[in-house]
């Protein structure tokens, strides 16, 4: 995890969102980054195993039940999800949520269709979203998957 952190804040990229799985066996880092294209080519010069998945962002009320509402919509539509990443909670306010889903344009379409999504979907996410966390991470981003 180290190694990869350090490569990524030696090319000044900004990570918004990580979360780590390990077995005995094996360990899987899931990341979204503020440049997704240049993080892919710098974890496979370093001979990392990389996946990628795009990921759509959707803002939720921050209340109990607003993810599971959104994921309703989602299922309904027979869209499954593959991925859910927090990316920020701001308190009495609005949560950013990252999804990867096996059907990225159904899913947008539901989204956009119920609300859970604003019809400009491919409008930047600014800092004042991520609190500072990191610049410019896209509404549809890549997610990586070491």
């Amino acid at each position: 995890m180290a190694e990869v952190l350090r490569r990524l804040a030696h090319e000044r990229i900004n990570i918004a969102a990580v979360s780590v799985d390990s077995t005995r066996a094996q360990g899987r880092v899931r990341l979204v980054v503020s440049d997704p294209v240049r993080a892919l080519e710098v974890m496979r010069d370093a001979e990392f195993p990389v996946e990628t998945r795009d990921l759509i962002t959707i803002s939720l009320e921050d209340r109990p039940g607003s993810l599971l509402q959104a994921l309703d919509v989602l299922a309904k539509g027979r869209v499954n999800i593959l991925s859910i990443t927090l990316l920020v909670t701001r308190e009495r306010s609005r949560v950013l949520v990252a999804l990867s889903v096996n059907n990225l344009p159904k899913a947008r379409r539901l989204l956009m269709e119920t609300g859970f999504m604003a019809h400009e979907g491919a409008r930047h996410l600014t800092n004042a979203d991520l609190l500072g966390v990191a610049p410019s991470i896209p509404s549809e981003s890549v997610g990586m998957l070491l």
